[in-house]
């Protein structure tokens, strides 16, 4: 790995099969940083207990991410994709859980949002140390930046804190990691035209079966005009998506063909579907074929870690060596 080019830290929330939205919005833009960048993308399988009891979904949820980062392009020879739970996530967590006061985790969004339910009582520490184990995540790697949302800046900012408290107790020892805010990525539409998302059920998931996607497609919400009406593109779920597809030749071409008349919502589905298989149909092969042989991506993970272990195990000693542990 490049010793010249900035560092990049993606942490992978394991939550199954990625829509539109988690893959032009998140992970293209993610794995487009090979290009300019070191980058360390890892599977949140920590982070994932928050939320999941069941181990055996763990553990499926944890390959369906390495298969969907592995069939669209991620590229291991400049950097590492990796498992959280097989680097020392957790004790750097542990010596950096004495430099973030409770009031921090108070003004946490996890916490805050239990309040907010009335639910902080029932909160566990998993999610309550959440900001935590984050900064470890990040500051393990010297990281430099961190691609995030407008929305996930405050855990950027917690994680430089953590790191200026510690350094202030026990001198300069961790990188202070910015935020890389990617202002240029796709807001995708669901198919009832709310932000896609996987808690309104309404996404488009183009590494499933074919027939699924179609049936997706298919669902999209539209207006109650007929065949021969005159439609308003600017106005369609389905044309919102086109766009994400489409050149911009083939857009004005639809674009007419809705304002002409004689050109239905069916016709329009049908070429978003087109568009759909021919971007992702090769990368849904891939993606079957890992999670067909489980051994493959166990050795993906173990290649990542292999390569993430010396930053991981340099950081991890520079900072036991300040507290005193070694």
């Amino acid at each position: 790995m490049s010793a010249t080019r900035k560092i990049s830290l993606t942490g992978v929330q394991a939550t199954g099969t990625p829509h539109l939205g988690n893959i032009f919005g998140a992970i293209e833009p993610a794995l487009n940083l090979q290009k300019t960048h070191t980058t360390y993308y890892f599977v949140a399988d920590l982070h994932a207990l928050n939320a999941v009891r069941d181990p055996e979904q763990v553990r499926r949820n944890t390959r369906e991410v390495a298969a969907t980062f592995l069939a669209l392009g991620l590229d291991q020879s400049n950097g590492a994709f990796f498992r959280q739970s097989d680097l020392p996530h957790p004790e750097l967590m542990w010596l950096l859980s004495n430099s973030i006061s409770l009031g921090d985790l108070f003004r946490a969004h996890a916490f805050k949002a239990a309040k907010d339910k009335g639910e902080e009582g029932t909160l566990h520490f998993g999610t309550f140390a959440y900001p935590v184990l984050m900064a470890a995540d990040i500051l393990l790697y010297d990281a430099d930046v961190v691609p995030v949302g407008r929305d996930q800046a405050q855990h950027l900012e917690m994680t430089r804190a953590i790191a200026q408290r510690f350094n202030f107790h026990y001198g300069e020892t961790l990188k202070e990691p910015k935020e890389l805010i990617l202002t240029d990525v796709a807001v995708v539409p669901g198919i009832d035209g709310r932000k896609m998302s996987k808690s309104y059920g309404n996404g488009i998931e183009p590494l499933r079966s074919a027939k699924e996607v179609k049936k997706q497609v298919m669902a999209i919400v539209t207006d109650s005009k007929g065949l021969d009406d005159p439609k308003d593109p600017d106005a369609c779920n389905i044309f919102a998506l086109y766009k994400l597809f489409a050149s911009t030749e083939e857009q004005e071409k639809m674009r007419a063909q809705y304002r002409a008349g004689g050109y239905g919502y069916g016709h329009a589905k049908l070429a978003l579907l087109e568009k759909i298989e021919s971007r992702f149909a090769p990368a849904r092969a891939r993606y079957e074929a890992l999670l067909a042989n489980p051994a493959e991506v166990a050795r993906a993970f173990a290649e990542g870690a292999a390569r993430a272990r010396p930053a991981a195990n340099a950081v991890l000693a520079r900072t036991r060596k300040a507290c005193g542990l070694a």
